[in-house]
């Protein structure tokens, strides 16, 4: 049997985005994106109704933000919400912003995917 080759397709690395469980409205740092192929997944939880708006900021060079955000997740929930996207998007850093959170003991946390 001359030239098999075995191939799989593997699922990427999740990561955490900085900061950690905010618990305000607040800006992150920026973290480095490892692929062009990336899913982007913010989570708020809580108790009770739970609500937040987060913005993911791009940029090339890890200072500026691009004036047009990458995106825009908007999360509303009992207990807990979740969503997220994928982009095919090269920019080398991304950050995100917690502009908007509330609900008794709410908590946003970012995870990235690549």
């Amino acid at each position: 049997m001359a030239g098999v080759i075995n191939s799989y397709a593997k699922s990427g690395e999740v990561k955490s985005a900085a900061p950690l469980n905010a618990t305000t409205t607040s800006t992150g740092d920026w973290t480095l994106k490892d692929s062009p192929s990336t899913t982007i997944q913010a989570i708020v939880v809580g108790t009770g109704t739970v609500t937040a708006t987060i913005v993911i900021d791009c940029s090339n060079d890890g200072i500026y933000a691009c004036t047009t955000p990458l995106a825009s997740i908007g999360l509303n929930g009992t207990t807990s919400s979740s969503d997220g996207f994928t982009t095919n998007a090269p920019w080398k850093y991304f950050r995100y912003r917690v502009t908007a959170i509330s609900g008794t003991g709410a908590t946003v946390n970012v995870n990235y995917g690549v």
